[in-house]
């Protein structure tokens, strides 16, 4: 239950209900096979950003004894799967959803919200979550800061 409550406030928030507010009233940019062929290239960015956010989620259950929410954090460092090649592959994946959803609507102000989504997260981890990662986990979570990058994957 607690897994399910962090995923229907948060990234059903942002990926679902202000989508949702942002596209109803809004007409697409594209039409006839142009906005066919953005729905394509979108479902499958939104599929990808799906699959990702799921394998972080079940990480984050299964291996951090936690969930994504900051109320109830994980209790072990996560440094595995996604999470070996960059730091937040949640983040990536949800961002994936947002930039599918923009190209399904053929819609603008969905990617706007994508690319806030984005830096209000670079301005969070930065400030809040990365130090209290610091905290909880030390010298294992520094060390892992130095080697992973934050957003864009290391070959």
């Amino acid at each position: 239950m607690r897994h399910l409550t962090a995923i229907v406030l948060l990234p059903g928030t942002v990926t679902v209900v202000v989508p949702w507010l942002i596209v109803r009233d809004e007409a697409p940019f594209a039409s006839g096979g142009m906005r066919v062929l953005l729905c394509v290239i979108g479902a499958s960015i939104l599929i990808a950003g799906f699959i990702l956010w799921l394998w972080t989620v079940r990480l984050f259950a299964s291996i951090g004894d936690g969930t994504l929410a900051p109320w109830d954090p994980t209790r072990n460092l996560v440094a595995v799967g996604p999470y070996r090649h960059v730091r937040n592959p949640m983040i990536s994946g949800v961002f994936g959803i947002l930039l599918g959803e923009a190209l399904v609507f053929a819609s603008a102000g969905p990617l706007i919200w994508a690319a806030a989504f984005l830096v209000i997260n670079t301005v969070y981890f930065a400030t809040f979550e990365e130090p209290g990662l610091e905290a909880r986990f030390g010298e294992p979570y520094r060390e892992y800061k130095r080697t992973t990058p934050r957003w864009l994957p290391r070959r």
